[in-house]
């Protein structure tokens, strides 16, 4: 009898955690560029941000919320009033992720930062004011350009690659060549400076690319034969953003990163789905 009470007890309690989790749960925030975004899906259309795939990779009682937008560097998700947004719904206990980087390098006024300056600037806010509003921050630099042409061509702009037909590449590299220079170095510097958690986003995502080689890193991106694909009949060829595919992967390396970076976070990422993917990279 006495047992039967003490696991009664015990089921009851445990119904309450679960209650509580429910209605309390943790908000994922996720703030930064094209390369982290919802993407709109109608028609079949492929291309996905890795914070869109993320939700799949935590527990019940986790919800991400992805405010990344397309073409935003950190000045311009700060100017357009994007960043209040996320801002204004921060709760104690919630978490937010932060990259950018890919346009922050653009020569667009409207986007351009310098790293070390202005682009370590708006880092700093976005930790600062987090915090001050009871939230976690959690800083990324930018992932990896799927590039082996050593002479890096700086004046394309990421968003233009959506216009892109299929075509042969240029290939001169047997290693990827880094486009983003010191703007990696930034979310780093403040992180430590601030002790943040860290996530290396460029070398998670170096790391799989160069596993999968010239050829098989391909199908990570936005990359299709004319025909291959009812939503894009004359192909694409299209190295910073992800399809299906691509940003399901990176996003499971990134949520593993996230659960050795964030011990809060640990028990709330599911392992066994990230193993999973892991074990049927092609």
């Amino acid at each position: 009898m006495r047992k039967l009470k003490t696991l009664s007890i015990a089921f009851v309690l445990i119904m309450l955690m679960s209650a509580f989790t429910m209605q309390n749960p943790v908000t994922v925030f996720m703030i930064g560029d094209s390369t982290m975004a919802n993407k709109d899906t109608t028609g079949g259309k492929q291309e996905r941000g890795w914070g869109m795939m993320l939700q799949q990779f935590f527990k019940e009682g986790v919800i991400v919320d992805n405010h990344a937008m397309n073409g935003r560097s950190s000045k311009s998700f700060i100017d357009e009033g994007r960043w209040d947004v996320v801002l204004e719904k921060i709760k104690p206990g919630d978490y937010v992720i932060i990259q950018f980087g890919h346009n922050d390098e653009k020569p667009a006024a409207d986007r351009h930062t310098d790293p070390g300056t202005t682009f370590d600037a708006n880092l700093k806010r976005f930790v600062i004011e987090s915090r001050a509003k009871g939230g976690i921050p959690i800083l990324c630099n930018a992932v990896v350009r799927r590039n082996f042409y050593r002479q890096v061509d700086s004046s394309v702009d990421d968003e233009s690659l959506r216009n892109t037909t299929y075509e042969d590449e240029k290939v001169n590299s047997d290693t990827l060549i880094d486009t983003h220079g010191a703007y990696l170095l930034s979310p780093r510097n403040v992180a430590k400076e601030y002790q943040v958690p860290f996530i290396d986003a460029n070398r998670i995502t170096h790391d799989l690319e160069q596993a999968m080689g010239i050829e098989g890193s391909r199908k990570l991106h936005m990359w299709f034969k004319p025909g291959e694909h009812p939503s894009m009949p004359n192909g694409r060829k299209d190295n910073t953003h992800y399809n299906v595919y691509g940003g399901t992967v990176v996003a499971a390396l990134l949520a593993e990163e996230i659960s050795r970076q964030v011990p809060a976070l640990r028990k709330k990422v599911d392992i066994k789905k990230i193993k999973n993917v892991k074990r049927n990279l092609k």
